[in-house]
């Protein structure tokens, strides 16, 4: 079985006015804010998270849990250009990760890692996208 539960820190965001943010929040429950350990890039009109071991770097996001998850994951991995038919290397991956809820409680939730390099991209010190 699919892991249901998808982690986003960009553009897919409640309050963005992007469809694949009002599809997402039309088919999927809202967990609350989440965090991870990584470093934030702005790449253009949109972020990129790089994963980190370093304990002060985090980027923070929601977590939701997907109704049709297969369906759901498919729409988006295309919305990422990432998956089946992109020429290798794609812009950004799906893997799993922990995220950190407001709680403490973590979970292991899908997540989109940028997978370019980051030369003469800014960095998003916050860790905050919007």
């Amino acid at each position: 079985m699919t892991p249901d539960l998808l982690f986003v820190y960009g553009t897919l965001m409640r309050g963005y006015s992007h469809p694949m943010a009002r599809l997402l929040s039309a088919n999927a429950d809202f967990l609350g804010q989440a965090s991870c350990r990584g470093r934030l890039y702005k790449v253009k009109h949109y972020p990129g998270l790089v994963l980190s071991d370093a304990a002060g770097e985090m980027v923070f996001g929601e977590l939701y849990r997907l109704r049709a998850v297969e369906d759901l994951l498919r729409e988006f991995d295309m919305y990422e250009a990432c998956g089946e038919g992109f020429p290798e290397p794609t812009q950004y991956v799906r893997q799993m990760l922990t995220v950190t809820l407001a709680d403490g409680v973590t979970r292991e939730a899908w997540t989109y890692i940028y997978n370019w390099p980051v030369t003469g991209l800014s960095r998003i010190e916050s860790g905050r996208f919007l």
